[in-house]
């Protein structure tokens, strides 16, 4: 903790440094602690601090921030474009922070059963639903929610939406409404909901375009809501879930059998990756054929059998689900690498490139930049020696797709209709690091395929 000459919340600015004092370590140390925990508080008012970014139908992210009438727009002249025309309007509201392990559930439970009811009537034919991130540069806090677009104002969808918020989330909950002015501009009307009928105005402010950010706002909080850099983050979160899950107790019963830290024997470890339908398991078995390998998939066959249920549950949980997965894989890896080669289908990467694509919104460009720590391996996992990445066109991709009616997750079926979140997941693959992946051109021949891939895992591996 500094002590600098510029003062805080009106205290005296220190002219030199003050001797050591056990009373004045511990108020700083209370100081410290009191602004922690109200960094970790949600953030429930219209505070010109917080800005919001909205994903647009054409995956463009929006910015705005909250203004009074006397403060000038940050960009002038810029409308946020996220906002209906007269006579319709905008509703808004964020999921509050959560500060705990256990609330995190909770919230990302709540986000989830908020997304499914926004979906049905009435609002599913009347309005379009966006996501919604409401952040500050000045407080670590991003809580989530949705924007909800109505072209045309209608009573029933206004009455429903107070309704479903007074049900679901933690009271006072709060709603905004926004509408066009006559003048064109737009006004954020924040109400609070009472328990029962009857709704209080506690602000109202204008609405003005914000620049954007350098990094995305969600890329400081992909560790520990999509992503997890170690065993023991994931552990954290199904060990929350064992009372409404009851699979998670399931799940970690045998991750406890495994070995803590496993080590990779003699023999290569090859990881295949890549999207749906690039020949990922015609490869990983000519592979397997040739090097008289073992071949092992991620989930491993002692936890499969529950990835329909997991894959049911919102990010934060399936997230950890195939997380603590990886390091199953890893100990099954450990002991097959002692007697011959292993190939293995999906490892580490596809779980953070899914991950970082699907909770960072926008385009390609919105992604952390190269050498990001999101794309780093993490230090208690058993790495391989070589990650194949196979990659064909997306025309072809889809050729394949067609009559093979696998079972797949939500994510690889939103691969064939999002050509933007199929783009960031190619990319992130692109963009992983120690190791980084090894780019297969999976176009040709089923020979030609293995031959170049043999070549890059004799070059890599320096088999002879």
């Amino acid at each position: 903790l500094c002590f600098g000459k510029r003062p805080w919340r009106g205290h005296t600015p220190l002219s030199e440094p003050l001797p050591y004092n056990t009373n004045l370590v511990k108020y700083a140390s209370l100081l410290l602690r009191s602004r922690l925990a109200m960094a970790a508080l949600p953030i429930r008012t219209g505070s010109s601090e917080r800005c919001f970014v909205v994903e647009s139908a054409s995956s463009e992210l929006v910015y705005f921030t909250l203004r009074s009438n006397s403060e000038r727009p940050l960009i002038d002249g810029a409308r946020p474009q996220c906002f209906v025309p007269r006579p319709g309007r905008c509703y808004s509201f964020c999921i509050p922070a959560a500060p705990s392990p256990r609330d995190r559930i909770r919230a990302a439970r709540l986000h989830r059963t908020l997304q499914q009811r926004l979906s049905q009537e009435p609002f599913g034919a009347r309005s379009r639903v966006l996501a919604l991130l409401s952040y500050s540069a000045q407080e670590p806090v991003l809580e989530s929610g949705f924007l909800v677009q109505s072209k045309q104002r209608s009573p029933e969808t206004e009455r429903s939406l107070e309704e479903l918020l007074r049900l679901l989330l933690p009271a006072p909950a709060l709603l905004s409404v926004y509408e066009e002015a006559e003048d064109g501009e737009v006004w954020r009307a924040l109400w609070g909901l009472k328990a029962a009928e009857g709704k209080e105005l506690l602000e109202r402010r204008r609405v003005v375009a914000a620049e954007g950010p350098q990094l995305h706002p969600a890329a400081f909080h992909l560790f520990g809501t999509a992503l997890f850099s170690s065993l023991g983050a994931a552990r954290e979160v199904l060990e929350e879930c064992t009372s409404l899950i009851p699979e998670a107790k399931a799940v970690l019963d045998v991750v406890d059998k495994c070995p803590k830290h496993p080590k990779k024997g003699d023999f290569p470890v090859i990881v295949v990756e890549g999207l749906d339908a690039t020949g990922k398991t015609t490869v990983t078995q000519a592979l397997k054929d040739s090097l008289n390998a073992t071949l092992v998939r991620t989930p491993p066959p002692c936890v499969s059998q529950w990835r329909k249920i997991f894959d049911d549950e919102p990010t934060l949980i399936r997230r950890a689900f195939y997380a603590l997965s990886n390091y199953l894989v890893a100990s099954e890896i450990a002991k097959e690498s002692m007697k011959s080669p292993v190939i293995v289908d999906r490892y580490w990467h596809s779980t953070a490139a899914y991950a970082i694509a699907t909770e960072m919104s926008g385009k390609v460009e919105n992604l952390p930049p190269l050498h990001h720590q999101v794309y780093h391996w993490p230090e208690d996992l058993l790495r391989p020696d070589i990650v194949l990445l196979l990659s064909i066109s997306a025309e072809e991709r889809i050729r394949r797709l067609q009559g093979r009616g696998l079972e797949r997750t939500r994510e690889e079926a939103e691969l064939e209709t999002n050509s933007v979140f199929r783009q960031k997941v190619e990319e992130c693959y692109r963009r992983m690091e120690n190791p980084a992946c090894q780019p297969v051109d999976a176009s040709p021949s089923r020979e030609e395929v293995l031959k170049t891939a043999l070549h890059l895992i004799k070059k890599h591996c320096h088999l002879v």
